[in-house]
């Protein structure tokens, strides 16, 4: 049996790459456990760069999150201010500065999304444009007093881009500085980040102790990889399962991650206790567990965190006519075709929802992706009567579909919920809200 300091330590040190230093958070933890100090201050930043997170972004949610379970306060650092300089970690090039009015906007849709995995409370959520622009040049110099251009360049990502001749603005060495004066600020014991943060919360632990500060611990987590089993998850990368997306969208994502991958989606995007996880792994890996129905268990095990369990299997039963049975899910969208007697099929895919863009959709007729009540279209530049296509199905890949129908039929299409998010009082998402 493991005492409750145990317990606490194999739950949050569980699936973290760093604890620096590891003796220093046991002593805390120990403590608060023995009453001779108040619950711990877990500390988490985020630039609201992009309006939108995914699974990637939960890992270190999710670990705030436990913090939380185990009575220790949560602290959301948003990033105001920050977000207007640009944090330079594992960047290439300069980060392009967001106008104020970006940044309230993302904050507002990244909090949402935020609060289907935090608890609502022990949680402060503050705003570091409170503290940062107020400060002076007289203390703006005093931050830049505490570090140096060496320490600055031992940075991997500096190091490489000044190597290269690539520029790297004034403003972007004083990010990791921002970033720390926020932990001066809300007073943590303890600061969550990717492995890619590492140089920033460290940082943080030099300006708290010249404050006269007791310096926070540092929890890292590792970047968790996207669909294809290779790059980080993003947007970008197309690899990405967002946390705001149909379950039925999510599940089958999940369904197709590597399954050398299946343990470590298992330990950091689900709420299963270590010792659960460790058993999935040791199933996996010694042929006790089929791979196939334990990436099922994993799909409903994520489904159910970000809608509900109704909704997984939901999702699941959807899978299987999609994909066992090769046939078409009832509860599809609805395109209504309007007046034109002619549809370009790119602008078709676009109208629908099923593509991107026009280049987008092209790429994907040319590839064999798209078909027509189960025909393949394979031209791209084909033109489609409006009488041939009305009620019809028109598909993308296996998870994408869309029903067409003739002006005057009323569209059925489903609209999500937007998640909304309730501030502690006192405090605003971002400045001006």
């Amino acid at each position: 049996m493991r005492t409750r300091v145990e317990e606490q330590l194999r739950v949050l040190l569980d699936g973290v790459e760093q604890v620096l230093p590891r003796d220093d958070l046991v002593s805390r933890l120990t403590a608060v456990a023995n009453g001779e100090r108040p619950p711990l201050r877990a500390k988490l930043g985020f630039d609201p760069t992009a309006p939108d997170i995914h699974l990637g972004h939960s890992v270190v949610l999710r670990k705030l999150r436990e913090f939380q379970r185990f009575g220790h306060t949560a602290v959301l650092v948003i990033g105001g201010f920050t977000a207007q300089v640009g944090d330079p970690s594992g960047r290439t090039a300069t980060r392009p500065r967001l106008r104020p009015d970006e940044v309230a906007h993302n904050a507002a849709t990244y909090l949402g999304q935020a609060g289907k995995i935090l608890l609502p409370e022990p949680l402060e959520v503050v705003n570091n444009a409170d503290w940062l622009a107020p400060l002076t040049m007289t203390d703006v110099l005093g931050l830049t007093s505490r570090m140096t251009v060496a320490r600055m360049l031992e940075r991997s990502d500096f190091a490489a881009r000044y190597r290269t001749g690539k520029p790297i603005a004034l403003s972007e060495f004083l990010y990791p500085l921002l970033q720390g004066q926020d932990s001066v600020a809300v007073r943590a014991d303890v600061e969550l980040g990717g492995t890619d943060q590492t140089f920033n919360l460290l940082v943080g632990r030099d300006l708290q102790e010249a404050a006269g500060q007791e310096p926070q611990c540092i929890l890292t987590v590792p970047l968790l990889e996207g669909t294809d089993g290779a790059a980080k998850m993003s947007k970008t990368a197309g690899n990405a399962i967002g946390v705001d997306e149909p379950a039925a969208e999510m599940f089958g994502k999940l369904m197709s991650v590597p399954d050398p991958l299946m343990a470590r989606y298992f330990r950091l995007v689900t709420d299963l206790h270590p010792d659960e996880v460790d058993r999935i792994e040791e199933g996996l890996a010694d042929g006790a567990l089929h791979p196939g129905e334990t990436k099922r268990r994993l799909g409903r095990e994520v489904v159910t965190l970000y809608h509900s369990a109704a909704a997984a299997a939901a999702a699941e039963a959807r899978f299987d006519t999609q994909f066992r049975e090769r046939g078409v899910p009832e509860d599809i969208a609805e395109f209504t075709l309007g007046p034109a007697e002619d549809w370009f099929l790119p602008a078709l895919l676009v109208a629908a929802g099923l593509s991107a863009s026009g280049s987008e959709a092209r790429r994907q007729v040319t590839a064999g992706a798209v078909r027509l009540d189960g025909a393949a279209l394979t031209e791209p530049t084909v033109t489609l009567r409006t009488s041939d296509l009305s009620g019809k199905v028109l598909q993308v890949g296996r998870r994408r579909f869309a029903r067409l129908v003739a002006s005057g039929t009323q569209p059925t299409v489903d609209t999500p919920a937007v998640p909304t998010y309730t501030f502690p009082s006192g405090h605003e998402a971002v400045p001006g809200e």
